[in-house]
C-alpha cells in the first residue's frame, strides 16, 4: 500500500454512458468507507419507461439538460470547490455515443479552463475495479460483469491487466431480464420487476433446460431462455399475477444456475487459481444471484466480494475510482483529443 503515501487526490467524475447522469468527487484516502465524498445520480427511468427502453437521442439531450445541476451538486455534497479538485474524469466509453459526448465535452472543458489532467476511462473497467473502492480486495480475483448491455467473466490480474474467460454469445444477462420483464407486462426495467415478483413465485413450476450444456467453456446464452418464457407464457390461457410471480421465479432460478455453473467452469479455467470472486454491474444486485455465488464461494473456500447495491448500476464514483487506480500505477492522463468509443472491453 505504499502509493497512499502520497497527498490524497481529489477526482471530480462524471458518468453518463447510457440512462444515468452521474458525477462525483473521489479521493484516495486509505480508508474505503472515506473514499466516495459525493455520488450523485440522477436516473432517467421516467423518460424511458413509456418507450419500453432507452431511446438514445431522449437520454442524450436528458444529460445535456442534467449534467451542469449533478455537478454542482456533487460538489457542494462533497464539501469543495473546483478549486480542490486535482483531475477530471470522465466515461469515453462504451456506451451511447450522444450520452458519452455531452460528458466527455463537458469534463475537457472543465479540464481545459481549470487546467487540470483529464482521465478518459473505460466504462467497463469501472465495473471491475469498483469493489476495489469499497474493499480493500487484493489482485488476483475472478469477476463477474453483469449489467443490462455487458456480461462476462474475467481474471482480473491486476489495474490495466484482463483475462476475458468468456462472454454472452447473445444478450447480456439484464437484457434479458427486461425483455422477460416485458413479456410478462411489467414494463421497463424488467429486471428488478422480475426479482420482485419472483418471491411469491414458485421457482419450481415452469421448466428450463440449462443452455450450452454441450459446448465447453464458461460462454453464456440467454436468448434460449427467452424463447422458453416466451413458450411458457403462450402455453397459458389466461396470465394471472400468479402465473407471473411462478414464470419469473422460474425464469431467475435458471438463470442463477447457469450462471453460478459457468463461473465454477471460469474458476477452472483461471492461471493463478484466485481466492476471492467479485460480482459487478446492475444485476449483481439481484438478491438470489449474489446468494447462488456466495454459495458457490463457500463451497470453493473462495472470498466473495460485491459492491453495495447503491454502487452496482452505473455511477461515476466508480469512474473517479478507476481513474485514481490506473493513475496510481502509472498509466498517466490522457490527451483531450481522445475519443468517445460505443464498444470495446478494457
Amino acid at each position: 500500500m505504499d502509493h497512499w503515501a502520497k497527498s490524497v487526490m481529489k477526482v471530480l467524475a462524471i458518468e453518463s454512458s447510457c440512462d444515468e447522469t452521474s458525477a462525483a468527487v473521489v479521493c484516495d484516502d486509505p480508508k474505503p468507507e472515506s473514499r466516495i465524498l459525493s455520488n450523485v445520480i440522477k436516473s432517467q427511468i421516467d423518460l424511458h419507461t413509456k418507450y419500453g427502453g432507452v431511446v438514445p437521442e431522449f437520454a442524450a439531450r436528458s444529460h445535456l439538460d442534467a449534467i451542469d445541476i449533478v455537478i454542482t451538486e456533487a460538489l457542494n455534497i462533497a464539501g469543495v470547490t473546483m478549486d480542490d479538485i486535482d483531475v477530471i474524469a470522465a466515461t469515453a466509453g462504451p456506451g451511447l455515443i450522444g450520452g458519452l459526448i455531452v460528458g466527455t465535452v463537458t469534463a475537457k472543458a472543465i479540464a481545459l479552463v481549470k487546467n487540470n489532467p483529464f482521465v478518459a476511462v473505460n466504462h467497463l473497467e469501472g465495473h471491475l475495479l469498483t469493489t476495489r473502492l469499497c474493499y480493500d480486495v487484493e489482485f488476483p480475483y475472478l469477476l463477474l460483469l453483469a449489467s443490462g448491455g455487458h456480461f462476462f467473466f474475467a481474471e482480473v490480474l491486476g489495474v490495466g491487466r484482463y483475462n476475458i474467460l468468456g462472454e454472452t454469445l447473445d444478450d447480456a444477462a439484464g437484457e434479458a431480464f427486461d425483455k422477460v420483464g416485458k413479456m410478462l407486462g411489467f414494463g421497463y426495467p424488467g429486471g428488478i420487476a422480475i426479482e420482485e415478483a419472483a418471491r411469491s413465485g414458485n421457482g419450481n413450476r415452469f421448466k428450463y433446460t440449462v443452455p450450452l450444456q454441450k459446448r465447453h467453456g464458461c460462454n453464456t446464452s440467454f436468448s434460449g431462455l427467452k424463447t422458453a418464457t416466451k413458450n411458457h407464457i403462450g402455453s397459458l390461457e389466461m396470465l394471472t399475477a400468479q402465473d407471473k410471480a411462478d414464470i419469473a421465479a422460474s425464469f431467475q432460478d435458471i438463470v442463477v444456475r447457469f450462471i453460478v455453473k459457468q463461473l465454477g467452469t471460469a474458476y477452472e479455467m483461471t492461471s493463478l487459481k484466485p481466492r476471492n470472486v467479485v460480482a459487478s454491474g446492475g444485476v449483481a444486485a439481484n438478491i438470489a444471484l449474489r446468494a447462488g455465488i456466495s454459495e458457490f464461494s463457500q463451497k470453493m473456500n473462495l472470498a466473495f466480494f460485491a459492491p453495495p447495491t447503491s454502487l452496482c448500476s452505473d455511477n461515476a464514483a466508480m469512474i473517479g475510482w478507476c481513474a485514481i487506480e490506473r493513475i496510481r500505477v502509472g498509466y498517466g492522463y490522457s490527451d483531450l483529443s481522445a475519443k468517445t468509443f460505443p464498444c470495446g472491453l478494457p
